[in-house]
């Protein structure tokens, strides 16, 4: 490699080029590498980026003969190296606590398991100060929902593979578990808390089951087809709740105090959103959704800073559940 090229490629930028060449099994030697890159290397240049896979990066790298070019003996093998910026170690050192929402289910240890591997990329003659890792960030999550043993790993392996799941299911306001044959469509996950959407053999319909009631459950071999009109978007909303309905979506109009103006208008609540700040410094805001039991408590959430103009049904639900408040902390 020339010396006096300034923007010729660093010797790892070569080296990494020849290992995955290797690992895509083209067999590279010098004039291959030169032909495809438009290098103008050297063999002994070449051999030196060998011997440096060789020695330094422990590349199990032999000479074949008969192919002309060179092989890894370890088809797995692949070379420890990823450069990072400064900012994407920042990054990086932000994702762990975002594997909150995922505890308590498998996808958590999987995670983790792909960050060591990702943490095992990088050099080993990499040091960073412990005060750069990014410790004072912080994600505050909901509360999560405790899952019966087996049961994510059932839920998922009968999504992926379209079989009938066998479980016990305890209804909400129930105090016993019973049986139930389902066959699951979607896994959702929604503020710590995770879902199964699909048809129910019990109802024959569609419905949407709670994780966190769900015991003893049994992939079967029974295999289920989704039907092909299915769509999520007509039993949830993806943007509001997983409340199960099959309710057309209806114009929601809320007005906010003053007071929560900045709060407001700050975020973006739906894509199909209309927000507008009126001249006294109250914010209105319309959208379209069928979730009107999520609606209500998201209303109440404000707690009185934010009054329902339409549709009336949702203000009559939403001073319902404020008399009972009422009544429950006279």
């Amino acid at each position: 490699m020339p010396q006096e090229k300034r923007n010729a490629p660093h010797i790892l930028a070569y080296i990494m080029e020849i290992d995955k060449d290797i690992r895509n099994g083209e067999y590279p030697n010098t004039n291959t590498m030169n032909k495809k890159h438009g290098w103008n290397i050297s063999r002994s240049t070449f051999g030196r980026y060998i011997d440096i896979l060789r020695d330094t990066y422990n590349a199990p790298v032999e000479y074949d003969f008969k192919k002309n070019g060179y092989y890894y003996t370890d088809p797995t093998y692949f070379m420890r190296q990823v450069t990072l910026k400064e900012g994407e170690l920042l990054t990086f050192s932000t994702i762990l606590p975002l594997l909150e929402q995922y505890k308590n289910t498998p996808l958590e240890e999987s995670f983790r398991s792909i960050m060591k591997k990702l943490s095992e990329m990088l050099p080993d003659n990499i040091s960073v100060d412990s005060a750069f890792i990014n410790n004072e960030v912080r994600f505050i999550s909901e509360p999560i929902t405790k899952l019966g043993e087996g049961v994510f790993e059932a839920a998922l392996k009968a999504t992926k593979l379209k079989r009938t799941l066998r479980f016990e299911y305890k209804a909400s306001g129930k105090t016993k578990f019973e049986p139930r044959e389902f066959d699951p469509y979607h896994l959702i996950c929604q503020g710590g808390s995770w879902y199964l959407l699909g048809h129910s053999h019990h109802s024959d319909a569609i419905r949407i089951y709670a994780m966190a009631r769900i015991q003893n459950a049994q992939v079967t071999q029974n295999f289920f087809v989704m039907p092909k009109d299915f769509d999520i978007k007509k039993h949830i909303d993806p943007e509001m709740g997983v409340w199960r309905t099959t309710a057309k979506k209806v114009k929601v109009e809320i007005e906010f105090s003053p007071e929560l103006k900045s709060y407001v208008t700050e975020r973006e609540w739906r894509k199909d959103q209309v927000m507008k700040t009126r001249r006294d410094g109250s914010v209105y805001l319309s959208f379209k959704t069928n979730q009107m039991n999520k609606l209500c408590s998201w209303v109440l959430s404000f707690g009185g800073e934010a009054k329902v103009l339409n549709p009336p049904e949702l203000r009559e639900q939403v001073k319902a559940a404020a008399k009972k408040i009422l009544k429950a902390n006279n």
